[in-house]
């Protein structure tokens, strides 16, 4: 999402109030580390999509200026805590017709990377879903479903999730009503149809999806509690033809607990554990912080 006064007023309450704040309320999950992250690059920041190839080292991350980067975690041992970044190669998203996305047109929030290295990006500004074979190539188009156009600015296709068979999953930030669940689109054989919801539950709003090696579909969920900081929750559900069923919530973390994390990426370590690594976007904020988050689901 992109930086808002209000947003930004909150974030620096929640910076001071939150760096003692280490408490979470943990359903199913175990905290591996966090680790901060920092780069020279001018336009570093506000990361919101992340994806990360089987191996748990290779990931692909995009932001809500249309920055895009590949490169590698560095880890503390084969399945080890991060303890650095490296490889990466910035670079901005590009449009259908060439020369880089922008302004309104360069929000780029949901990220999914299929088998093949084809690679996804939800937008939101002007709601759209593009490919890429790369982060250097052009954008390939994908037509829009008509209710595209109807949402908010600020708060539309925030998640984005692709399966084994290459369908598209998003869905918008808000739903536009507290009682209304969200709406999930599918993109499947050319075609976009909205077959399920997600129930609304609490405060809390999607940021971030992803549908890991086991068929399940997590998603990543935020809710900025005023000065106390940024919850975070996830929440896994079976995926079917018919929908989404068998609701459980794996994580639900105290206030200030991380930073404003969007973007979730599920995989699963040699041990065989699926785990849960997350993003944070900073808000191009000194007093936020882009942090990348990991958990080991233990249920």
């Amino acid at each position: 999402m992109r930086k808002r006064t209000f947003l930004a007023v909150i974030a620096a309450g929640a910076a001071i109030i939150g760096m003692n704040t280490t408490a979470s309320d943990l359903a199913g999950v175990e905290h591996l580390g966090s680790f901060r992250w920092r780069s020279e690059e001018p336009l570093f920041g506000g990361f919101s999509g992340l994806d990360i190839a089987d191996d748990g080292v290779t990931f692909w991350t995009v932001s809500d200026d249309g920055l895009s980067t590949k490169g590698h975690l560095d880890r503390d041992g084969a399945d080890g805590p991060i303890i650095g970044v490296s490889g990466t190669d910035f670079m901005r998203l590009q449009a259908i017709r060439g020369g880089a996305v922008e302004n309104i047109d360069n929000d780029a929030e949901g990220l999914a990377v299929d088998g093949n290295g084809q690679i996804f990006v939800s937008f939101e500004g002007f709601h759209r879903v593009r490919s890429y074979a790369d982060f250097s190539s052009l954008a390939g188009f994908i037509p829009e479903h008509p209710d595209f156009r109807q949402m908010q600015n600020n708060s539309s296709l925030e998640a984005l999730a692709i399966d084994r068979d290459g369908t598209l999953y998003t869905l918008p930030e808000r739903s536009g009503h507290l009682a209304r669940p969200f709406p999930v689109y599918r993109f499947h054989n050319g075609v976009w149809d909205q077959p399920f919801s997600i129930p609304r539950r609490g405060s809390f709003l999607p940021v971030g999806a992803d549908i890991g090696p086991d068929g399940n579909f997590y998603l990543l969920e935020r809710h900025l509690n005023g000065i106390f900081g940024f919850q975070t929750r996830v929440r896994r559900f079976d995926l079917g033809n018919d929908g989404l069923t068998d609701e459980q919530q794996l994580l639900e973390t105290s206030s200030g607990t991380h930073d404003n994390l969007e973007g979730i990426a599920v995989w699963q370590d040699s041990s065989g554990h699926i785990r849960l690594t997350m993003i944070s976007d900073d808000n191009f904020r000194a007093f936020q912080r882009t942090e990348i988050v990991e958990y080991r689901v233990t249920e």
